[in-house]
């Protein structure tokens, strides 16, 4: 049977290649490739069970093309950012290089502020539908009232983990940043890169050679990267396939519909959230139908790979190709946004587990004390998010401590993390994307023109 399973496999990746060769666009061979692979995952658990050890082996083949296009992605990340941002700090004007820190900054204040607002609707949204954790945490309600009694008696040690966290985000060693290693690396990554086109701009004046030089490079080493970019972007259909099948096979229903008064409720959060980002995309004057059109191929890659890192060059390219914002701008929103104040998994998923935690130790959501607190731990915690799959249990293992709150919810949540941990990346990546905008708007930068354009149409960015 496993190897009926590869066959078919095999069938379905041809016609995404037939597709391919008979000139079908892009986003119609992704949302054809993300349909098959629903309907090939769901088809075995219906045939095999869920659980099946035949399934189990055929993921494991299947999973060559997911996870190979996922680690082609990761490969391209760190090159991608570290040439985009040194090449657009050393070739920016005058009175754009000046305005650098102006801009990080603007992208990071933008993320934290969304990030605060995604925390401030978990929590009414929790509370609309009534969700607690009395019956699925250990022990009675004074158990985890004690719980949190002892654990706010502790929430100073409990706080040491948040500076550790703050303070990693500066890069100790970019070399081992570049390779990747520890949550922090792609933030790391942006910083070194500013800093070195800054140090590049500034040896302009006393040897305009060696700057020269060192521009030519950077410049030939980012032609390089993106013309790798677009060949690995070109894979997305058919790893989206892979990815979807995955998803669709090893998913236990039977978990998410026992909590699925929770994956409702976070999906409302999430969905509301996303209004959040229309609603800001409107205020930028631009049409939030054209962001949906331009955008929806990205998020349904970060909606089922689950990694926001991962999404990076996707997010990148179309920001600088299809919505009109500066490759400075789009690298730094792109590259800071995985990391930094995520909507979905920084502040979504932890902001809903403690209001959830809180209502069963009887603890009142809406005291001031504590409702204003959660919110800025939530933001705080939300700075150097691991930007892949898992990312938002380590927010929510920063969070539920320093709130004095019992962490046993998180492992129990674990079984249906997947099917949230989709729609959360794709919050992530949405934050990012309209940071991106509105800090281009804000900075006189957004070129309408190209963000108006048609699919397919060329406009010359004006970068």
């Amino acid at each position: 049977m496993q190897i009926l399973n590869i066959l078919i496999m095999a069938i379905l990746v041809y016609v995404l290649v037939w597709m391919q060769k008979s000139y079908k666009s892009f986003t119609s061979r992704v949302f054809i490739g993300l349909g098959l692979g629903i309907v090939f995952g769901v088809s075995m658990q219906v045939f095999y069970g869920q659980g099946s050890d035949v399934i189990a082996s055929t993921l494991q083949w299947t999973n060559i093309i997911g996870s190979g296009y996922v680690s082609l992605l990761k490969m391209i990340v760190i090159p991608l950012i570290m040439v985009s941002i040194a090449s657009s700090v050393i070739n920016a004007e005058e009175s754009e290089n000046s305005s650098i820190a102006k801009m990080s900054t603007t992208i990071i204040g933008i993320l934290l502020v969304t990030c605060g607002i995604a925390a401030l609707i978990s929590i009414f949204t929790s509370l609309a539908f009534n969700l607690s954790a009395e019956g699925l945490i250990s022990g009675a309600k004074e158990a985890a009232r004690m719980s949190y009694l002892e654990g706010k008696a502790g929430a100073v040690s409990n706080t040491s983990s948040l500076i550790a966290q703050i303070v990693g985000i500066i890069p100790s060693n970019p070399f081992k940043a570049m390779t990747g290693a520890g949550n922090n690396a792609t933030i790391g990554v942006v910083i070194f890169a500013a800093l070195v086109g800054v140090a590049t701009r500034g040896i302009k004046k006393n040897n305009k050679k060696a700057f020269e030089l060192i521009q030519d490079a950077t410049n030939a080493a980012q032609a390089v990267v993106l013309k790798l970019v677009q060949m690995v972007l070109a894979l997305t259909p058919y790893g989206v396939l892979a990815l979807m099948t995955k998803v669709s096979a090893s998913s236990n229903f039977v978990e998410i519909s026992r909590l699925g008064n929770f994956v409702v409720a976070t999906y409302v959060a999430l969905g509301l959230m996303f209004g959040v980002h229309l609603l800001m995309i409107m205020l930028c004057g631009v049409s939030p139908v054209i962001f949906l059109k331009k955008a929806w191929t990205v998020l349904t890659f970060a909606f089922t790979s689950r990694t926001s890192v991962g999404t990076i060059p996707m997010n990148i390219d179309c920001q600088t190709k299809k919505l009109g914002v500066p490759n400075s701008i789009a690298s730094m929103s792109a590259g800071i946004g995985a990391t930094v104040g995520q909507n979905g998994c920084g502040g979504v998923y932890p902001a809903m587990l403690a209001v959830m935690i809180a209502t069963a130790t009887g603890i009142d959501v809406m005291e001031p004390v504590f409702f204003i607190k959660l919110i800025i731990v939530v933001v705080i915690a939300s700075l150097g998010g691991a930007g892949i799959g898992g990312g938002a249990t380590i927010a929510a293992l920063i969070v539920l401590p320093i709130m004095g709150l019992p962490i046993e919810l998180v492992g129990l949540l674990i079984a249906i993390e997947p099917i949230l941990d989709q729609g959360r990346t794709a919050l992530n990546v949405s934050g990012a994307m309209v940071t991106g905008i509105v800090t281009a708007k804000l900075s006189g930068t957004l070129d309408k023109d190209i963000y108006n354009a048609n699919e397919g149409e060329t406009v010359l960015n004006k970068e």
